[in-house]
């Protein structure tokens, strides 16, 4: 019973994490954009 419960917890950590790497990816490519755009705006 306690093993099944930490390999749940792990593959759940694994798949939160996992998600959380997607998200902060998704974060940086809309700050470059707004970035690259002000730049533009300047120039």
């Amino acid at each position: 019973m306690i093993r099944k419960l930490i390999i749940l917890t792990a593959a759940a950590t694994v798949a939160l994490t996992a998600t959380a790497c997607n998200t902060v990816k998704g974060l940086g490519r809309d700050v470059e954009s707004v970035g690259e755009a002000g730049d533009q705006a300047i120039n």
